[in-house]
């Protein structure tokens, strides 16, 4: 299948890009996974812990673009982690890289039609609340798309999920909890928040800094609204954390780089991933 992947996707492609999607990752393995995790910018460290793990890149997979973002392996990845068998995005697809909102949200979709009916997604992200020091792990309560976009523009894919799916919950309250639960399990401080979601690639203004925050946001980052939009509209059940990697605009008086996103990520990744362990061992059988 060839695609443009700049050209707009709408719900009622997302069936057949699935079946095609499924039919080539079915071709190498058979798993069928509990869970699905996103590992955003700098995290993508939890992916050595799989057992049994078979990795296909995203330019191997129908449809699907290489990765571009630093700090994105851009793999799909299948095994276990602790036992519980678990599919992995090592990377994601931003819109900032000039790919339509159907494509940003096809891995946790496909995700969903391997089997997982819980996804844990993770980003790196600025910190809106002035408490939050680099380094702090936000469990993510609620979110506000300024992205400007939504991957359900469109006629619908009724297979899927409906028209006007409810986003009351979102983010799923028993999962919340659960992940309370790993960081006190694994000794890890975990804050909650709300997450907002701009289109980037460019960090924010002070001003904007200072409009999000009286908005009632907590953290900022350029991915996460849209997949959690594509997978409560599929039925799944959605939890994430936000790690903080540095204040946003304003707040340190120094220049933003990705650079820094990166290092924080390096060095907090294994507090993440401890939690995010504790959280798949935990989850209930299917």
């Amino acid at each position: 299948m060839t695609l443009e992947h700049a050209r707009p996707i709408h719900p009622s492609d997302l069936p057949d890009r699935l079946d095609a999607l499924e039919a080539t990752v079915r071709a190498r393995t058979s798993l069928v996974p509990r869970a699905g995790i996103v590992l955003g910018s700098g995290l993508g460290g939890l992916a050595d812990d799989l057992a049994d793990a078979v990795a296909i890149p995203f330019r191997e997979l129908p449809g699907w673009p290489a990765a571009t973002a630093p700090g994105h392996a851009g793999r799909l990845l299948l095994g276990t982690l602790d036992g519980v068998p678990v599919a992995m995005l090592q990377g994601r697809f931003h819109a900032y890289e000039g790919h339509p909102a159907g494509l940003v949200v096809q891995p946790v979709l496909l995700m969903g039609r391997l089997g997982a009916r819980t996804i844990v997604l993770t980003n790196a992200a600025g910190g809106l609340d002035p408490s939050f020091a680099a380094g702090t792990l936000m469990v993510i309560a609620d979110h506000i798309n300024m992205t400007g976009l939504t991957p359900l523009l469109g006629p619908n894919a009724d297979a899927i999920g409906p028209r006007f799916p409810d986003q009351t919950e979102t983010w799923t309250p028993a999962l919340r909890a659960r992940l309370h639960d790993a960081g006190r399990a694994e000794d890890v401080d975990l804050a909650e928040g709300v997450y907002v979601g701009l289109l980037g690639p460019t960090y924010e203004t002070p001003a904007e800094v200072r409009m999000l925050r009286g908005w009632g946001a907590d953290a900022v980052g350029m991915s996460t609204v849209l997949e959690a939009i594509a997978a409560r509209w599929a039925g799944l059940e959605v939890a994430g954390v936000s790690l903080v990697t540095n204040p946003a605009a304003g707040y340190a008086g120094e220049p933003l780089t990705h650079e820094e996103v990166l290092a924080a990520g390096r060095d907090a990744g294994p507090r993440l991933a401890r939690v995010i362990r504790r959280f798949i061992r935990d989850l209930p059988p299917a």
